[in-house]
């Protein structure tokens, strides 16, 4: 097939991550892919984390509304520039990563009645209203819904988000849940633990680790606590995979327990090298999760067998199992309470042998449950031949 694939994403982070590895996979099973996309985007050799500086740098001068009025005036511009690749690309197909404010994708479905799909990886007007603000918040959430609404399937990234869709006037038929994944190639050559930890200079102590752009709600710092008190191995280090806004916090609550020498925390670094740092970790940890997000660090954690310790909420709950790939603990509870965060650390520090079998369940799961980029694009190979095959006239169109 000849998909034409629209995004507005410009930052080096998670959601590139699955652009580009998505991208990446339906070309590897053959089909042409050409990408519509802002222009301005941050280098593909930077460092995962980085940002747009002017769309922040706007973001942060201009009033909300005036920001989210030229949001949604780049639909315009967006639009054109998926008419134009549809007139020389000739597609059968769409495939749109969902942003607020962006309906130029609807649009261009309706008017060429290209078979659509719409990828939605959060409810996003109502993620920035309570976490950014908003200006225009009914239209913002307008825009989302119109886009929601329009698409032939919208693919949520768990089912808890396809809840939410479906809440916003989607018919549950068209829900198609499609998670995060890994390229597994990405992963095969990471090295084995004991030489990942000699390479990051982490000694021969329990290594706990999380990847991402570390923020104060993801609870980095009860693991911290937890290390400094008795149930915790004496020589146990944390390992902070990326930046982010927590990082000063850590810092200082490291230093007040006198954990200072114990935590280590990389700041920004290539997607090439997070495989080596993953592979040193003896714990990965997900102490908080977005309701309903699908995080990318609890792929790459499984693909590497890694012993994970996470909440048991019901997104979790869609690819971790209590006992047999992670140990999971009840969101809310303190860490002296029975079922705590800090109770999982416990049990899992000195038991070995329950570290070894989760990690080895962790392992399976990547093949159990398809949890690679090309198994999603072969489901969406699949969803959009279903689409064309409904049409009462499959062949290529050409765009006028």
């Amino acid at each position: 097939m000849r998909i034409l694939y629209h995004h507005r994403t410009a930052s080096r982070d998670g959601q590139a991550v699955h652009i580009e590895e998505m991208i990446g996979a339906l070309r590897g099973l053959g089909h042409e892919v050409c990408v519509v996309a802002p222009e301005a985007g941050a280098d593909a050799g930077e460092a995962m984390g980085a940002k747009v500086g002017w769309v922040h740098g706007l973001r942060d001068r201009l009033p909300k509304a005036l920001y989210e009025l030229l949001e949604l005036g780049y639909s315009a511009v967006a639009y054109r520039r998926l008419m134009a690749a549809a007139r020389a690309f000739k597609p059968d197909v769409l495939y749109e990563r969902c942003n607020l404010f962006l309906i130029s994708g609807v649009l261009v479905h309706r008017r060429l009645g290209l078979p659509m799909l719409l990828e939605v990886n959060a409810p996003l007007a109502d993620e920035r209203g309570r976490f950014g603000g908003l200006g225009l918040a009914r239209l913002a959430q307008w825009s989302e819904r119109f886009a929601w609404r329009g698409a032939d399937r919208v693919l949520p990234v768990t089912r808890v988000l396809g809840d939410i869709v479906v809440a916003g006037g989607v018919a549950d038929e068209r829900i198609v849940v499609i998670p995060n994944g890994i390229n597994e190639a990405h992963f095969a050559h990471a090295p084995a633990p004991a030489e990942a930890r000699q390479r990051l200079g982490l000694g021969g102590g329990l290594v706990l680790g999380f990847t991402g752009f570390v923020r104060d709600w993801h609870g980095v710092d009860r693991v911290l606590r937890w290390m400094a008190t008795p149930q915790a191995p004496e020589d146990c280090r944390l390992l902070v995979v990326g930046d982010g806004p927590a990082r000063p916090g850590l810092e200082q609550l490291a230093r007040e327990l006198g954990l200072e020498q114990r935590l280590q925390i990389t700041g920004f670094v290539s997607r090439d090298e997070v495989p080596g740092h993953v592979a040193a970790f003896d714990i990965a940890l997900q102490p908080a999760v977005t309701s309903y997000a699908s995080p990318l660090k609890l792929f790459e954690y499984l693909a590497l067998g890694k012993a994970i310790v996470a909440p048991r909420s019901p997104n979790i709950l869609e690819v971790l199992c209590d006992g047999a790939n992670a140990l999971l603990f009840e969101e809310g509870t303190q860490d002296s309470q029975p079922n705590s965060l800090a109770q999982a650390l416990t049990r899992l520090a000195g038991d070995p042998a329950l570290r070894q079998r989760l990690g080895a369940g962790a392992r399976a799961t990547i093949a159990e449950k398809g949890l690679t980029w090309e198994h999603n694009a072969r489901r969406v190979s699949a969803l959009f031949g279903d689409l064309l095959a409904r049409r009462p006239n499959p062949q290529r169109r050409a765009h006028a």
